[in-house]
């Protein structure tokens, strides 16, 4: 796609008509507009709106129309040199050009000045002979959606990734200005949801003292916010939704406040400071009585209690069986260099993965069927699953089989073929790597590979992984791994098979 834009973090300010068919006043909201930008550090473009008033306008209504917005579309009309001056001032106030045609002819302007994205109004966004024009002028798009309903934006989304033009979507409601119980601020999670794709934002209309629904969009996701504005003197007063220059100021600053505060869509670790916060609270392992070294200590020789010491056991690493290395006094830390701790009882390593698991699966909105069964693979033992193994859910196994293969960040499939069985894998969720018959395939969402009979591959993720295996019927006897210290376990001892999650019998 040649028309790709950085649709992220953008604030798009709405001239509109407010430069009231003054270049003058158009250039002074510019400037006032870009100084604000500037003081925030913000991204932000500056909107026109282009209308030919000859031809948009029947004859008929030129004079005297009855039509509420015709009289202010006339009244404040800017000349093609006029609109080149002020496309020049937003460029050198540092902000992005953009525009909203709203007929045919105003796109032959926006391609002679270059402006660099075009926005679809609400009321243009089931225009379709605009719209087929919009598409072949190779710029990014963003389009709001007041007033559409499902059917109008999945054919506008398909309609625009059909003609690879790279686009934004908006929630929009067209109430001027729009009352708290009219935003609707929840379709921006539903717009993710649908168009996962595709950066979406919010378009405003509410009253511009209020910032809250900035917060409140941005907590939902929304990468562009929208607003008119313009400035106002001893003549000219703005109208109940567009925000002065202070009003901006405002808005800019509660949305990147929002964005600080909502932090990084994913989890990473813990600072720091957090982690250090939390052990200032934590319990240690204490001796109720003298032990000696070699003992295996149990919960009746140990308490747990604040504060925990450099190096100490914590309460929330207790574990039966714990061996002491050296002798320890009453009272005193059990210290992780004195002691051995046991490993995890295989069961809880398998427990742990389907918690894991799990979670991967709610994440990618993917239901499992009521009744099926899940074999973990073990390829060399229990205790290095994280490392090497996955979980297969088999969904049915017939002379066809479906799979679901969910594997965990780290987690590698050793190589192997299979002599009956040809299969395809479909990626649903993360990413995953395969090396089959020697090459590298990286395989994203919605890849598919077919892996025939007798072929050598193996597959490992870093970001987690979920897909489903496609097959002819499956056979137990039917893998044969590289590593042949691998086939000669028994199948029973590198594989636990269990009902559903087999909470009990594991």
């Amino acid at each position: 796609m040649n028309n790709t834009f950085d649709f992220s973090n953008l604030f798009v300010l709405d001239l509109a008509n407010n430069h009231q068919g003054s270049l003058e006043h158009g250039l002074n909201i510019v400037r006032e507009m870009g100084a604000v930008v500037r003081e925030n550090g913000a991204r932000a473009g500056l909107k026109f709106q282009f209308r030919q008033m000859d031809t948009f306008i029947h004859p008929a209504h030129h004079q005297n129309s009855d039509n509420k917005h015709i009289p202010r579309f006339l009244g404040t009309r800017l000349s093609t040199q006029d609109y080149a001056t002020l496309t020049k001032a937003v460029r050198e106030a540092g902000m992005i050009t953009i525009c909203t045609p709203f007929d045919e002819e105003s796109l032959a302007v926006i391609q002679e000045l270059d402006i660099e994205v075009i926005k679809i109004a609400s009321c243009s966004a089931t225009d379709w002979p605009l719209l087929e024009r919009i598409a072949e002028c190779g710029k990014p798009v963003i389009f709001s959606t007041g007033g559409l309903g499902w059917r109008e934006m999945d054919d506008l989304v398909s309609f625009f990734e059909h003609r690879r033009v790279h686009f934004a979507i908006m929630h929009c409601v067209s109430i001027y200005p729009t009352p708290d119980e009219q935003l609707e601020l929840n379709q921006i999670d539903l717009l993710k949801r649908r168009y996962p794709n595709n950066v979406i934002g919010f378009s405003t209309h509410e009253v511009p003292e209020d910032t809250s629904p900035a917060f409140v969009a941005v907590a939902k996701g929304a990468q562009i916010l929208e607003r008119h504005v313009g400035i106002e003197t001893d003549t000219i007063k703005l109208n109940a939704y567009s925000s002065t220059p202070a009003q901006v100021d405002a808005w800019i600053k509660a949305a990147t406040k929002a964005r600080v505060m909502c932090g990084d869509a994913v989890r990473g670790p813990a600072p720091e400071v957090e982690l250090e916060s939390l052990r200032s609270l934590a319990r240690g392992v204490y001796a109720k009585a003298p032990l000696k070294r070699g003992d295996k200590v149990t919960r009746e020789d140990v308490y747990f209690a604040m504060p925990i010491e450099e190096g100490q056991l914590a309460s929330g690493d207790w574990k039966e069986g714990i061996v002491l290395q050296d002798d320890i006094a009453k009272d005193s830390a059990l210290r992780l260099s004195e002691i051995d701790v046991p490993r995890d009882p295989d069961k809880q390593i398998l427990y742990e993965a389907v918690h894991t698991m799990k979670a991967m699966l709610n994440e990618a909105r993917i239901a499992l069927p009521t009744d099926f069964e899940t074999e973990f693979s073990h390829h060399h033992g229990i205790k290095d699953f994280h490392q090497t193994g996955i979980a297969m859910v088999t969904c049915i196994n017939r002379s066809y089989c479906k799979k679901l293969i969910i594997q965990m960040p780290g987690q590698k499939h050793p190589s192997h073929y299979h002599k009956r069985k040809e299969e395809t894998f479909h990626v649903l969720h993360g990413t995953l790597e395969m090396l089959i018959e020697g090459r590298r395939r990286t395989l994203y969402p919605g890849d598919l590979l077919l892996v025939q009979q007798g072929v050598w591959h193996e597959f490992w993720t870093e970001t987690g992984v979920i897909f489903e295996e496609i097959s002819t019927q499956h056979y137990n006897d039917d893998s044969f791994y590289e590593d042949k210290e691998i086939n000669r376990i028994p199948r029973e001892t590198r594989k636990t098979i269990v009902n559903q999650w087999g909470r009990y019998q594991i």
